[in-house]
């Protein structure tokens, strides 16, 4: 409370901004529970309880004996997720949804057992439990939200878990799940579009038709009487079987969104959702800030390369380099980028605030991508790009200007203490430095293409050298070191930025004006050199297009 009196009185005197700069909301609660050991144990017994109803329920022989076999399961699930995925076994809520998922298919399984043998509908016999049961509800879901290897984990141990669910270890059961759940992870290892689960489905629904046919789910076939044969029933149990799994895709297709919201995790689906460019902020970008457009798209394109060719996510990388540099629209008169080369700014500016403002961009960012409710993700790359880096111009024109000052001074006889020092730490960005794969390759790629049209007549030898010199001063600067980029991958990411920016950069012939005598080489030859005299030095030559 007294803090809000003193910042009105600072505010009334002018010592102080009625501007309050937004803040992501920070729920320490919710930070606690996160990597509580106590939820952690929480969980897994709510798992265990939740196996014992449903091993217990029903009328099995030995359910004893089955629930001690799922504890066993259990204590290797658990041992395999430590080990494996460190990560999201040191998150509460992965560990939550992950065993979630699982209790949910499983829970499901038992419900359809239970339905089937009750006769309760005259569909759903219990030869049909196997042909309706969702097999690959769990590895589908993982595999989207998580990656492929939380989904082979999921495939795994819901097909051990839902074995024992039934009067005995069912041998058939097992396989149906663990291939109809391996099918179902190999065709969703890079989700884009929601037909691509439908697609997936149908798949998983044929493996399904196939084992069932094999293991004499389905049938009996009569193939020395065919006319004994009941195809009325058999295409019943087909088409149970194949619209299972495209049932469960449809079903997984819809839990997605939600179980994005609840669990903070965009999948590929959203990031390309998130990619339309009629976002209100890009649109903005078009007419306030074209420059950082531009740039912004162009640094989206070195930056999805360079993804896709390290198996960092190409496209989160393309999402976030359109708006990384969105801050820039607050002043972008400021950036060389929008300038209209009649009037640099930054002429009548201490270099300083010539820095203070370019570095104010990077909060800039981050307060209008919380005003428009941007994903946590782009928040942290807007932040993180820059890293702690120096702007170095305004920094050297800092030195040069108390270097003059200096000399000055001792004309004018002043004291050496009386000219203020140039502080490094004035000059560089807040960070914190990139703490993702994809948060490094976008600062690289942004570094990269500003640099990039600087060049004068660039060649596959230029771009080369300014490539590497680039990467190297970012990681003689430690601006690299929280990321998980590897040597060898900063070799492939500059590989293929040279490849992008030489595709870009290209230079095309030029042609003569139109209405000059072409009728012979060397008036051709003329024209054309006019037009080459009339461009100012370093521009790119003229072309038709």
């Amino acid at each position: 409370m007294f803090d809000v009196l003193r910042r009105t009185q600072l505010v009334k005197r002018g010592l102080a901004s009625g501007k309050k700069r937004r803040r992501r909301p920070s729920n320490e609660i919710l930070r606690n529970l996160e990597h509580a050991p106590w939820m952690k144990l929480t969980i897994f017994v709510a798992f265990i309880a939740g196996l014992a109803s449903l091993i217990f329920s029903g009328q099995q022989p030995e359910p004893t004996k089955n629930f001690v076999i799922a504890l066993l399961f259990l204590a290797t699930s658990i041992a395999q997720l430590w080990i494996n995925q460190p990560n999201t076994f040191l998150r509460n809520s992965r560990v939550f949804l992950v065993y979630g998922i699982i209790f949910f298919q499983l829970a499901i399984t038992k419900l359809l057992l239970v339905l089937c043998d009750s006769g309760v509908f005259v569909v759903l016999k219990p030869e049909t439990a196997w042909l309706i049961t969702p097999y690959a509800f769990a590895p589908l879901v993982l595999c989207v939200l998580l990656g492929r290897n939380h989904g082979l984990y999921g495939a795994v141990f819901v097909s051990l878990f839902a074995s024992i669910l039934v009067n005995k270890m069912d041998a058939p059961l097992l396989v149906i799940g663990l291939i109809s759940g391996f099918t179902a992870v190999y065709l969703t290892l890079q989700v884009r579009r929601r037909s691509r689960l439908i697609r997936a489905g149908f798949y998983v629904g044929l493996a399904i038709w196939l084992l069932s046919l094999t293991f004499g789910l389905i049938g009996p076939i009569n193939l020395f009487n065919p006319g004994a044969t009941d195809w009325t029933m058999i295409g019943i149990q087909s088409g149970l079987a194949i619209g299972n799994g495209i049932v469960t895709a449809m079903v997984v297709g819809g839990a997605l969104p939600i179980l994005e919201h609840l669990f903070a995790i965009t999948t590929d689906i959203s990031w390309l959702e998130a990619s339309d460019l009629n976002h209100p902020l890009l649109r903005r970008m078009t007419i306030e800030a074209p420059g950082t457009y531009h740039h912004s798209l162009v640094v989206a394109n070195l930056a999805e390369s360079a993804a896709e060719a390290v198996g960092a996510n190409a496209t989160l990388c393309r999402v976030c380099s359109y708006f990384h540099d969105v801050g820039k629209l607050v002043k972008p008169e400021y950036f060389t980028e929008n300038m209209n080369f009649e009037r640099n700014p930054h002429d009548d500016l201490a270099p300083t605030m010539s820095a203070l403002i370019i570095i104010a961009h990077v909060k800039e960012g981050v307060d209008l991508a919380l005003k428009h409710g941007l994903n946590q993700q782009v928040i942290d790359v807007i932040q993180q790009h820059h890293g702690t880096s120096l702007v170095f111009y305004f920094y050297k024109r800092a030195l040069q200007q108390h270097e003059d000052a200096r000399a000055g001074g001792k004309i004018m006889k002043m004291r050496e203490e009386d000219i203020p020092e140039v502080a490094e730490e004035n000059f560089r960005y807040s960070g914190p430095r990139p703490q993702s794969k994809e948060a490094g390759i976008i600062s690289l790629a942004d570094m990269v293409e500003s640099a990039s049209r600087s060049l004068e007549k660039p060649t596959p030898a230029k771009i080369e050298q300014l490539v590497n010199d680039l990467i190297d001063q970012r990681l003689a600067d430690h601006q690299l070191d929280e990321c998980d980029l590897t040597l060898r991958e900063l070799r492939t990411i500059a590989e293929r930025f040279r490849f992008t920016l030489m595709n870009m950069l290209h230079t095309r012939i030029a042609y003569p004006k139109e209405g000059k005598s072409t009728s012979s080489r060397d008036d051709g030859a003329r024209a054309s050199a006019m037009v080459e005299t009339k461009r100012p030095a370093g521009a790119p030559p003229v072309s038709a297009a």
